[in-house]
């Protein structure tokens, strides 16, 4: 099982879970650990291979990495702490994790807060992943991992957000990053099915508006989705979270409140 933390409120029912992306781990969401406390339960997870969910020996010979199968490793640890139903809050591919997992078992998120969300690969993008996937298994992955922190983070404002996912990415095994690698390189159908299909669950892009490969995107799905709201935040890049804290906290918490009370104001631009 991966490995997680539980953060129990006194009085709220409600949980949120955080899903980090790919190369990153539950210690991104530091930023917003304290202030979520406030309001809500908490569940952070390390998905597998990543921060302390650390590879074991019957892992190497395991080749089911696919998106469902680590997506089924979120229901079992949601399984294991009971929790029925939740709010998720995920940055890059974890919103990827998070849409999928809502597709397969929609019953048990309540709504999704997508940060720098993967609707679509764009031509730069699609051509990175070609040349990562020529690459992969010659090149450092670690040289891989920089460019492409560089290409999607490019920015001097948004040196913060690189060096954090690089520095986490340094804690994965080469072999991991591989089966990663060739996830995220078979994505595009998936990205297609949740374009063209829209899901009747409450969902909140936060998308910087300095995410030049992602957000374009976004916006279609914002027009087109009935349930899918976007806010961009101002001087922004990809990990909003880690950006622009403080507007991430007081704009997610505010949609989720709002899903309680439906007459609290949510101001959107």
């Amino acid at each position: 099982m991966i490995n997680h933390s539980i953060y129990h409120h006194d009085t709220s029912q409600q949980w949120v879970t955080f899903v980090h992306g790919a190369g990153g781990s539950s210690s991104i969401w530091f930023k917003q650990l304290r202030t979520f406390r406030v309001h809500f339960n908490i569940l952070l997870l390390d998905l597998r291979g990543h921060g302390n969910s650390k590879p074991k020996l019957q892992d190497s010979l395991n080749e089911n990495y696919t998106f469902d199968a680590i997506t089924d490793d979120i229901i079992e640890v949601l399984n294991l702490n009971d929790i029925e139903k939740s709010h998720f809050v995920g940055i890059s591919l974890g919103t990827i994790l998070i849409r999928n997992l809502a597709e397969n078992y929609p019953n048990r998120v309540s709504s999704m807060i997508m940060g720098g969300a993967i609707m679509k690969m764009n031509v730069r993008s699609r051509f990175l992943i070609k040349v990562g996937v020529i690459f992969k298994s010659v090149v450092p992955y670690m040289i891989l991992y920089r460019l492409f922190a560089f290409i999607i983070m490019p920015r001097k404002n948004h040196k913060k957000s690189r060096n954090l996912f690089v520095n986490e990415a340094k804690k994965l095994y080469q072999k991991e990053f591989i089966r990663w690698f060739k996830l995220t390189s078979e994505i595009n159908p998936l990205l297609k099915f949740f374009r063209q299909k829209p899901i009747d669950i409450p969902s909140l892009y936060m998308m910087g508006e300095q995410d030049h490969l992602f957000l374009p995107a976004v916006k279609k799905i914002s027009e087109t989705h009935k349930e899918a709201k976007l806010f961009i935040v101002k001087n922004c890049g990809h990990v909003v979270n880690v950006e622009q804290p403080k507007v991430f906290n007081t704009q997610v918490i505010d949609f989720i409140k709002s899903l309680e009370y439906p007459n609290a104001s949510l101001k959107l631009v």
